[in-house]
């Protein structure tokens, strides 16, 4: 049955034009053709990124955050509560209210308490700015690399050049592939943000719309798509495989231009001042003041609850 498969999903008439068949495409008189065997090397290549991204961020990325003062803000750790540890792993981490009220009662803290339990527990679960930045360092790196690398390929014409840079970038997303789920998944360019170069940032996002509109909503459609387009047809019928290539394409460009519009979206705010910062940054949640704890500690235990907060009497004075 696998073997029914294998011949099903190398049908020469999928991926080939008429009169051509795989023999067609051996290497000989010089000429070296793409295989999907090409693909293997991949996988130990993505490996080996793996090992040189754990000795970069320890040896590169973590002095260098040193240099830059990047800082940890200090967090306070949620206190042991089983109850409460409980209902945040299995029922979620932004109780409602009528849930807070009722582990209320069944921890014996106040609301306000119960709230704040929650945030600081969240807070735990966020990774660390350092965690952050080595991530994002590691990952500014390589892109720097791999596009000063990508232009000189453009140029050399040597296919063994090209060979190489198309497997390492394969290699690079299949170890990013392995490390996904410890990944904090930020841009590369945030390293700029954790180190505070707020100005730095705000270059590197212009020429990032810049670099972008010009390449995926002029070069890339006006240019590579009219090329996988229009140039195949005068050589060859089209074919299963010419539609679906040509159809992923699409979907790429579709892709692009929604991409493009949240860019857009966010230079017009960055642009008018509406912008304070990221739209995509993981802020952490601030700490109430010490003096609402105080005040929350004790009295307040056994005081009616509205939106989580005690009611205070009209009597007295208000102490948070």
């Amino acid at each position: 049955m696998l073997q029914t498969l294998y011949d099903y999903f190398w049908w020469e008439r999928l991926w080939l034009p008429v009169n051509l068949t795989w023999a067609d495409l051996e290497d000989r008189d010089g000429r070296v053709y793409a295989k999907a065997s090409d693909l293997y090397i991949t996988l130990p290549l993505a490996l080996l990124f793996l090992i040189i991204r754990y000795f970069f961020e320890l040896y590169v990325a973590t002095p260098l955050a040193a240099l830059l003062n990047v800082k940890e803000k200090t967090r306070l750790r949620a206190p042991l509560n089983p109850t409460l540890e409980h209902f945040y792993l299995t029922s979620g981490k932004q109780p409602k209210q009528a849930e807070v009220e009722l582990l209320s009662r069944q921890s014996g803290l106040s609301g306000r308490q119960v709230e704040r339990w929650f945030r600081r527990r969240r807070n735990q679960d966020r990774p660390s700015l350092l965690k952050k930045f080595r991530e994002a360092s590691w990952r500014f790196t390589f892109y720097l690399i791999a596009f000063i690398a990508g232009m000189a390929v453009i140029v050399d014409s040597v296919i063994p050049s090209q060979y190489w840079y198309y497997m390492i970038e394969l290699s690079f997303y299949w170890s990013l592939l392995f490390s996904i789920a410890s990944d904090v998944k930020r841009k590369s360019a945030k390293m700029f943000n954790y180190a505070g170069w707020k100005n730095t940032c705000n270059n590197i996002f212009i020429v990032f719309a810049i670099v972008f509109i010009i390449t995926r909503l002029v070069i890339l459609p006006f240019w590579i798509l009219h090329c996988t387009l229009v140039y195949p047809l005068e050589l060859y019928p089209a074919f299963f495989g010419y539609y679906f290539f040509n159809f992923m394409m699409g979907v790429l460009q579709l892709l692009h231009i929604f991409w493009a519009y949240l860019i857009l979206r966010m230079a017009h705010k960055f642009i008018t001042g509406k912008l304070v910062e990221d739209e995509r940054s993981d802020r952490e949640e601030t700490e109430s003041s010490e003096g609402e704890e105080a005040a929350a500690g004790g009295g307040a235990k056994s005081r009616p609850l509205a939106n989580g907060h005690p009611i205070l009497n009209n009597n007295h004075r208000k102490n948070d």
